[in-house]
């Protein structure tokens, strides 16, 4: 059977490309009262399980990363991934494949698991795959950009109930990265400085918005924070991709994103002290593949969600949506004191 592999096309008001996958309307779903599939096909495999097709086949594993089933982008064998054409011949219409690739990483084989239940030393292990298919993403001839991140929680649109990330391997630089990497070049063109590391040190030094620090990481509330809950993860050394961290460093981030994860619980309270199993979305930003800008650029963790209350939800209205002009529900300093009531700034092992 022919594979209809996914286009995507740029809209010529904003230069942004559109992958358009259609084979994505028919993922399984486990989550939510929309479920159309039993069992959890990124579990593993249990003898009798009513899922026996899933990704991934052993009965045991610790972490396993794999191409998506669905994926929004692919390069398809035989496919030209450079070719351009038009839609309806006109070209203001510019179309080309998706020719980029989606891999799913699974951090536990139980599917009732919680990220932020996961020892340190299984956080680092996903801390290895990331920087792994980093390194073997950038190989792959087209690709621009690679993007490992989580969406976890019902709210955020979780499909699959089960604790596990994706990556994203773009042809193209996505938009947010773009406009950063403009405002980094511009900055150190104008002061010959980098911009994420001024920023990490201004926030250092304005002490307030740090939530945590160990011997590699710094984790802050950004100055300018548009979600209710925001925190920004930036390394102590100058580092542009995951795969450039060394082992220590590799360390110090499992356990800073673990202590990251379990405070984020505990940030909500329902009234009986226990918290909430926080719906977030963790966004790694890394330098381009290719672009020159990559020198200017900086790793970073941005880490979110929209929850507001333990039984609200911020919902991206008319001015976000509409016009992209933000509006924040609380202030970096409101949500860098719930933090600092969660725990100590210094979380340093020795």
């Amino acid at each position: 059977m022919e594979y209809a592999a996914p286009q995507m096309r740029r809209d010529p008001l904003t230069g942004d490309w559109i992958p358009m996958a259609t084979a994505r309307m028919n993922r399984p779903i486990t989550a939510g009262a929309g479920a159309t599939a039993k069992g959890n096909p990124l579990a593993a495999r249990k003898p009798g399980d009513p899922y026996q097709d899933g990704e991934v086949p052993d009965t045991d594993y610790d972490v396993v990363v794999f191409e998506n089933r669905f994926p929004s982008m692919v390069q398809v064998p035989g496919v030209d991934i450079n070719k351009i054409s038009y839609v309806d011949g006109n070209p203001l219409w510019e179309e080309r494949p998706a020719a980029g690739r989606c891999e799913v990483i699974c951090f536990d084989p139980d599917e009732n698991g919680l990220p932020a239940d996961l020892s340190v030393k299984r956080l680092r292990t996903v801390v290895e795959a990331w920087a792994f298919r980093t390194a073997e993403l950038s190989t792959i001839d087209g690709i621009e950009q690679v993007f490992p991140f989580e969406n976890h929680g019902e709210e955020i649109g979780v499909s699959l109930a089960h604790p596990h990330g994706q990556i994203y391997a773009y042809p193209f630089i996505a938009p947010k990265l773009e406009t950063e990497l403009q405002h980094t070049q511009a900055y150190f063109e104008k002061t010959g400085g980098n911009l994420l590391k001024d920023l990490m040190n201004a926030e250092l030094e304005a002490k307030e918005r740090v939530v945590m620090r160990n011997h590699s990481w710094v984790a802050y509330v950004p100055a300018a924070a548009r979600w209710p809950l925001e925190v920004h993860v930036a390394p102590v050394r100058d580092v542009l991709t995951l795969d450039q961290l060394n082992d220590q460093e590799r360390w110090d981030l499992a356990q800073m994103y673990s202590t990251l994860l379990k405070r984020g619980n505990r940030f909500f309270d329902k009234g009986d002290g226990k918290g909430m199993d926080l719906p977030y979305i963790s966004a790694w930003h890394q330098a381009p593949v290719r672009d020159a800008r990559r020198e200017n650029y900086r790793l970073n963790l941005q880490f979110f969600s929209f929850r507001r209350a333990a039984n609200k939800i911020k919902y991206l209205a008319g001015s976000e949506s509409g016009m992209a002009a933000w509006v924040s529900d609380t202030t970096p300093e409101l949500i860098a004191n719930r933090f600092h009531e969660l725990g100590p700034i210094d979380i340093s092992e020795d």
